[in-house]
């Protein structure tokens, strides 16, 4: 990246940062170090839990048909540490000495290294999480193809390539096209969208289209599930595991898409209409009391982005081997498809596994 200071990037950024003359006395007021540092840590300790737990699922014996959608958790949870353990030791760091980001990185590569990181780890992801999707969908709907065209080398070659596409977006600013700019309250950087950057709406129509894609393999997936659901109903069949297996997993699709809907798409929305007005103001230093709700509003939005990394692990593993089980005997009192052995404990399986077998 060329060397500049941040004050000449910082301008037009998503929520665009002032001239950071008393920041120390401001920030407290606006926002508290607490919060970057308990997300820090709830972050790594729910991302370490769950590669543990994958680490020992893909280990285990009888793994090898749910290895693939093994292999696509621990990359996400891999993905959403490291971008925790990047970022956030530099914006608690700003918080704590009280500086201009311009007196700790005068040349602003620091700010370039820091947009960069937001860039890869909030995009990659919401790819694996699309790729998640197809799979589960592929799973359900095509068992038969998917059994003799799916394997865990195909899987690694898909991750490897989608971590391989977010590095090398990351990295356009170096070609000239895009820039990253220190944003409000000066603890942060990101894509700038100053002067309706075509950068900047790559980023969001790329994460919206990814957030279509998974929710529309899920709903086909949910979609699948009912009509079978549905089918062995009519023909009297026993229906008791596989009405236990499609009411967790209709519960956990519709919680995967509901997170990543909430988390992502507040920023996703903001950056496509910072883009199409053009408009980016100074935060300090205005009087205007819609300009700093909107500087809030900008930081919130990153904020939840930021906690789609600690709720990623507990709604795809954590959560469904702790709740969905209570989850599954609640629903079992209104749907037609699941009786009373629902609450009976059984071994536990990952969800791909389970739905695999049913489909085959």
């Amino acid at each position: 990246w060329q060397q500049r200071p941040p004050n000449a990037s910082a301008a037009g950024g998503l929520g665009p940062r002032g001239n950071g003359t008393g920041r120390a006395g401001e920030r407290g007021s606006a926002v508290s170090v607490a919060i970057p540092l308990t997300m820090m840590l709830t972050g790594i300790v729910g991302n370490a839990l769950a590669m543990l737990l994958v680490s020992r699922s893909y280990r285990a014996k009888g793994s090898r048909r749910k290895r693939s959608f093994l292999l696509c958790i621990g990359s996400l949870a891999l993905t959403d540490m490291l971008g925790q353990l990047l970022t956030s030791p530099i914006v608690i760091s700003v918080y704590l000495s009280g500086r201009p980001w311009s007196t700790m990185d005068p040349s602003g590569r620091l700010c370039d290294f820091f947009g960069f990181s937001m860039t890869v780890f909030g995009l990659c992801p919401l790819l694996i999480a699309s790729a998640m999707a197809v799979e589960r969908a592929l799973a359900i709907r095509a068992p038969h193809w998917y059994a003799s065209h799916m394997s865990p080398r195909a899987t690694e070659r898909g991750l490897a390539a989608i971590w391989a596409a977010g590095v090398a977006f990351a990295l356009l600013p170096l070609a000239g096209l895009g820039r990253y700019a220190l944003q409000w309250p000066g603890t942060w950087c990101f894509i700038s969208t100053a002067g309706g950057s075509a950068f900047a709406a790559a980023f969001a129509a790329l994460g919206l289209l990814s957030l279509v894609v998974t929710g529309a393999c899920n709903l086909a997936t949910i979609e699948a599930l009912v009509s079978r659901c549905r089918a062995k109903a009519s023909a009297a069949q026993p229906g008791s595991r596989w009405g236990r297996i499609a009411t967790e997993t209709l519960l956990q699709l519709l919680g995967i898409m509901c997170v990543l809907a909430a988390c992502w798409s507040p920023l996703l929305v903001t950056m496509l209409r910072k883009v199409s007005e053009q408009a980016a103001g100074p935060c300090r230093g205005s009087q205007r009391w819609e300009l700093h709700k909107e500087c809030h509003l900008s930081l919130t939005a990153v904020r939840l982005a930021s906690l789609n990394q600690i709720l990623d692990p507990w709604v795809y593993l954590l959560l469904r081997r702790i709740l969905l089980r209570k989850f599954c005997q609640a629903a079992s009192a209104v749907s037609h498809c699941s009786n009373a052995e629902c609450g009976h404990r059984d071994r536990a399986l990952t969800l791909s596994e389970e739905t695999r077998r049913t489909a085959a």
